[in-house]
């Protein structure tokens, strides 16, 4: 299985800073998973359609955000991905937040060099 891994982006001496405990996975560490997992592309259509991994699903992040219980079920897993790993990123921690089970997938598709691509 993917190298998955705990972000520990917080600083553990000061109480006042927020630990990030998302979960991430690079985008070079997912050929193996390529139709065995939900992978969810969150760029706008246009950069969907100049390339994606084959299986993954469109939808704009800011469609997901804004009703993520007509997109997502709170008891699966989900893998979320962009252009850079950004927008993933944000999203995934917002999602998060909201009891999704959701991993960034780090890197997006301006990182790729595997051979799923659609």
């Amino acid at each position: 299985m993917g190298k998955i891994q705990k972000n520990l982006g917080g600083i553990k001496m000061f109480s006042l800073f927020k630990t990030d405990n998302s979960k991430v996975v690079h985008i070079n560490d997912i050929d193996n998973l390529i139709g065995t997992v939900e992978l969810i592309d969150i760029r706008e259509p246009y950069e969907y359609k100049s390339g994606t991994i084959r299986t993954a699903k469109n939808i704009p992040m800011g469609n997901l955000l804004a009703e993520p219980g007509k997109y997502l079920r709170k008891d699966k897993t989900y893998y979320i991905m962009c252009q850079s790993g950004a927008r993933s990123r944000n999203a995934t921690r917002t999602l998060a937040k909201q009891g999704y089970d959701v991993i960034n997938v780090a890197g997006g598709m301006g990182s790729y060099v595997g051979t799923k691509r659609k």
